[in-house]
């Protein structure tokens, strides 16, 4: 046994399931990944199987323990982040899933969504309850589509014999033993059948969308109890003490407590979250209103405005294996760097279109600007360069519904390694960033959480006061060319709308 004790962080993603030792240092002691499969029965669906989500998720937590020779006297809570929005849909007498999950990028439902909301009144009051521009992306229409489509089981789930649950809600009720069906408001806050004012299962959105309200699940705050674990080669009795949506839980793990406080995710997309109190800030550049983590200490609901960019770290992806000009990703910073600029050459990555503040499903990628002249590095060096404008549209338009300017912002995820984006962000923003030591920001957010619910933290002003010295990126370019370099982006993107 340790003599130290630690919080652990499940860190469920949609490409693998991770656990993570977090000491109070706030430090990432040791983790364990483990990838499972991704299925694509059609063109445009996605699915995995939720017991190789959860066995991917237990074996990494058993290994993780057995590693270090922990037990429940070392453990002082368990954390959960999350892959938003999947849908799960289960047999609780007997804790088999009906069907694979529905994946948050699965899109078979959307010409249910545009059946059952494509009244621009039923639209507008998806959006004024939820903060969610109704979508196939979200949980409402992928249980309805469960429902209608597996035999038997709207009978079954109407009868009560049938449960729902994003993701955590899946993995807690196993990890209890069946003893509770719960999330949090985070991930209640992506269904599209929560209200995120107040905070309840919606009766005009479950008759919307056909959810019997006796499948969803109990809604309890981020930071606090959601049971003890009681499942077979798992150490009985350690609390499960916090649960938020992985982007939220990122926000939370960046110490973006107060108002006006923001981070940016750069990963295959790009997920910009800015803090915004408890005032639900409504979008009038159509970025999504959802709920905050909060600390065990705050009683009122905190919000967040959100926006994604579709294509982040993914065109870097695409420049290496369909492409061929680099070999790795981490390549692009060196090749991208042997050229002063792009020689006017922009990337418009709108593989499958273009998001806020553009929104058009059926814009496709561009290359603008192509000359003679233009080389590898050119090409490799604009394609990183679309990462960063896409992130700055996100920005402007979220200062604009915040009414507040965003005066740092703090990034994550792999792509914030990349010092030459990092430098290039931070000059077309005129914002400083921050990027902490630690980016794996998402895993220890879910931890601050189940920590400051079981006292192993005083509260978060302990936090932000451990956290690990930032990188600093600050503006340097001059700001008459960084509006020029702007302006062809916009013109960039304008020929591919166009």
């Amino acid at each position: 046994m340790s003599d130290k004790r630690y919080v652990i962080a499940l860190d469920q993603g949609t490409t693998s399931s991770r656990a993570v030792l977090v000491d109070h240092d706030a430090h990432m002691v040791d983790f364990v990944q483990r990838p499972f499969t991704q299925i694509y029965p059609k063109p445009g669906w996605v699915e995995h199987n939720p017991q190789e989500i959860l066995f991917s998720q237990l074996g990494s937590l058993t290994e993780l323990l057995a590693r270090h020779n922990l037990s429940e006297r070392d453990i002082a809570a368990i954390g959960i982040d999350n892959q938003r929005e999947t849908t799960i849909v289960w047999d609780p007498a007997t804790g088999q899933p009906i069907a694979n999950a529905i994946v948050w990028q699965c899109r078979r439902t959307a010409d249910l969504v545009e059946r059952l909301c494509g009244d621009p009144a039923v639209a507008s009051r998806v959006r004024a309850k939820t903060g969610l521009l109704p979508d196939a992306y979200f949980s409402a229409s992928k249980v309805r589509w469960l429902l209608d489509n597996i035999p038997g089981a709207r009978q079954r789930a109407e009868a009560g014999e049938l449960l729902f649950g994003t993701v955590d809600t899946y993995l807690i009720w196993v990890l209890t033993g069946g003893l509770v069906h719960a999330t949090d408001p985070t991930n209640a806050s992506r269904t599209m059948l929560y209200n995120i004012h107040e905070g309840v299962w919606d009766e005009e959105l479950l008759d919307l969308f056909g959810v019997p309200a006796c499948m969803m699940p109990e809604v309890r705050p981020s930071s606090g109890s959601f049971g003890e674990t009681s499942y077979p080669g798992i150490p009985a009795g350690i609390p499960i003490a916090g649960v938020a949506g992985d982007q939220q839980a990122s926000l939370f793990g960046q110490c973006c407590f107060e108002p006006g406080q923001a981070k940016n995710t750069y990963g295959t997309g790009c997920f910009l979250l800015m803090h915004t109190g408890t005032q639900a800030v409504d979008s009038a550049n159509q970025l999504v209103t959802t709920i905050a983590a909060s600390a065990p200490d705050q009683r009122d609901t905190e919000y967040a405005l959100e926006g994604s960019v579709f294509v982040g770290g993914a065109v870097m992806q695409w420049i290496r294996d369909e492409l061929g000009l680099i070999r790795t990703a981490a390549e692009s910073e060196s090749l991208a760097a042997e050229v002063p600029d792009t020689g006017g050459v922009y990337v418009v990555p709108a593989f499958t279109g273009l998001g806020a503040p553009w929104w058009n499903a059926d814009a496709r990628g561009t290359i603008c600007g192509i000359t003679r002249g233009t080389n590898r590095s050119h090409l490799v060096r604009a394609a990183l360069e679309s990462i960063a404008y896409q992130v700055f549209d996100l920005v402007k338009a979220m200062e604009a519904d915040a009414g507040r300017p965003m005066d740092v912002l703090n990034v994550d995820g792999g792509a914030s390694a990349n010092n030459l984006l990092m430098q290039f962000q931070a000059d077309i923003l005129d914002r400083t960033l921050h990027r902490p030591l630690n980016i794996e920001t998402t895993a220890l957010g879910a931890a601050y959480l189940a920590g400051l619910a079981q006292g192993f933290w005083s509260g978060t002003d302990e936090l932000s006061a451990m956290r690990s010295s930032d990188d600093v990126f600050a503006p340097h370019m001059d700001r008459e060319r960084a509006r020029e370099l702007v302006d062809g982006w916009a013109n960039a993107v304008r020929r591919t709308i166009a």
